[in-house]
């Protein structure tokens, strides 16, 4: 295997293992270096409690993310949200209440547990808005221009090929479609060490890029705006943030 592919597999396992154990017991677990511990700064604290009373406890209790990105995604009645790295399900079936039943949500996920848990979810929730698709966010597939928003919470950095997930989500994307991630984020002055020191590929320390890189890459692959706002530390000198860009362009029915 090469490096990257066992990165990949590593993942997987982690996740698979995670969503088996959300199955059969009702415990929480999260994207941590340590152990499936919680915490305050990953998984369900960082939503709201309304929120709470949206979606089925299951879908919170499956919660591994560093953010909340359908609070800052500004998400719209009518438009196509595609989550990646859906997990459990819940930003998927959050995204659905807001776009309405004239949008629609995919969640895109590479591990069948996290698949059958989170279509589990989605059927207690009633949700007829939403789609859970297989696949790896380096080869998303989706058709060309044909997404509004991306969201994503904490997996962009457990990618060991982050310049093509950018490069895929710039592809499907709608013009002046846009991004609203949360992720973990490395100060610049980390260097690779400096990051594998803090905690695990797996656990979402690892593979964070830095500041600079995310700007650096989002430009790389076309998008204009790009920004990146720390929220909270979850390992010393490293944070979780909010990610945003726009696809420039005219969208074709404005």
């Amino acid at each position: 295997m090469t490096e990257k592919s066992e990165i990949t597999e590593l993942v997987r396992e982690r996740y698979a293992a995670a969503a088996l154990q959300l199955s059969d017991v009702s415990s929480t677990s999260c994207c941590v270096p340590t152990d499936l511990g919680n915490g305050d700064v990953f998984g369900r604290v960082l939503y709201t409690q309304g929120e709470d009373d949206e979606i089925p406890e299951e879908a919170f209790l499956a919660s591994l993310g560093c953010g909340n990105p359908t609070a800052v995604a500004d998400l719209h009645p009518g438009e196509t949200v595609l989550d990646l790295g859906s997990g459990g399900g819940i930003d998927v079936l959050l995204s659905a209440r807001r776009v309405g039943p004239t949008g629609f949500a995919y969640g895109l996920d590479i591990t069948d547990e996290m698949l059958a848990l989170a279509r589990a979810n989605a059927a207690k929730a009633e949700a007829t808005n939403v789609e859970f698709i297989k696949g790896q966010m380096e080869a998303i597939p989706l058709a060309d221009d044909s997404i509004d928003v991306i969201i994503s919470n904490c997996v962009i950095n457990l990618s060991a090929d982050k310049n093509a997930v950018i490069s895929e989500m710039f592809r499907v994307l709608k013009p002046s479609g846009r991004l609203g991630i949360s992720d973990v984020v490395a100060e610049n002055h980390l260097s690779t060490a400096d990051r594998i020191q803090r905690g695990s590929y797996a656990g979402c320390i690892a593979g964070a890029l830095s500041n600079q890189e995310y700007l650096d890459a989002l430009a790389a692959a076309g998008f204009v705006d790009g920004a990146v706002d720390y929220t909270h530390e979850v390992a010393a000198e490293m944070h979780g943030a909010i990610v945003k860009a726009v696809k420039p362009g005219v969208p074709s029915d404005a």
